[in-house]
């Protein structure tokens, strides 16, 4: 969604740290989107170093950070966003102090399933052993997936759909209906979190409430699927949203069942 008045005064009071502001644009205006290398140091992404700075978590802020490839990144770079992911917030310790900074960023990961791509495709291509795809997925961990909303697996794309011409919709259209929700979410929290992402525990008791039958459909997933609190609070929090992009004041069974396909994180078999 767009971003207010206050959030473009953030964002630029960031960068400017960095001298990122253009004379020419004094005021950041668009959501930042920032999609680092592989190869990023835990203090390129954190922020840090001997005069401690802003990572790219810090200059997304507001914004979206993509990690594409995600298993190629450093697993102590991947570990160190588990907090600001948490808090908001990234704090970097030095002899001389502590400095904090803060990083409310829509995180957005790519991976592939395996080393070649192809684990799990009806085509057979894959040519790993099952010990080389757990070792791959193994490089991220169980507690960064838990705080990640949705995770769901994209398959190869069919030459019928690469020549279909059938038109989709507009994003422009997709916008209109995620600023609309946005606008409610503002008005529901007031001056607080602003968004269901950054929803407090009491706000979650009052505008996350369940009735029965949907109450029930929660308890099997929880208990099927094995989910964590965090993962829990995760679905409902994701459930809410759609709820709200369907304009319903309360969470109904068929956003619940949407909500838990979107942390289904299984790979198919070959």
């Amino acid at each position: 969604p767009d971003m207010t008045r206050d959030e473009a005064l953030e964002v630029t009071t960031i960068h400017s740290i960095l001298g990122r502001i253009s004379t020419d644009c004094p005021l950041i205006t668009q959501r930042p989107f920032r999609s680092p290398h592989h190869t990023v140091s835990s203090a390129g992404l954190s922020g840090g170093g001997s005069s401690p700075k802003p990572g790219e978590i810090s200059l997304a802020h507001h914004g979206v950070l993509f990690l594409d490839e995600l298993p190629e990144f450093r697993k102590d770079t991947l570990e160190a966003m588990r907090q600001p992911l948490e808090d908001g917030m990234v704090t970097i310790s030095r002899v001389s102090g502590s400095m904090c900074y803060p990083s409310e960023f829509m995180l957005i990961c790519a991976m592939n399933p395996c080393k070649c791509g192809w684990y799990g495709d009806g085509s057979n291509r894959c040519t790993c052993s099952q010990r080389s795809v757990d070792q791959y997925l193994a490089r991220i961990s169980g507690p960064l997936l838990d705080r990640i909303d949705i995770i769901i697996e994209v398959p190869a794309v069919a030459f019928s759909d690469l020549t279909n011409k059938m038109l989709a919709e507009p994003s422009a259209n997709i916008k209109k209906r995620v600023d609309v929700a946005r606008s409610l979410q503002r008005k529901r929290y007031g001056t607080g979190s602003g968004c269901n992402a950054r929803m407090s525990p009491s706000n979650m008791q009052t505008h996350c409430a369940l009735e029965t039958d949907t109450a029930q459909l929660m308890k099997t997933a929880f208990e099927r699927l094995k989910m964590t609190a965090r993962s829990y609070d995760r679905v409902l929090k994701v459930a809410r949203t759609i709820a709200d992009l369907d304009d319903s004041e309360i969470i109904q069974p068929q956003h619940i069942a949407e909500a838990i396909q979107y942390r289904t994180f299984r790979f198919g078999s070959r």
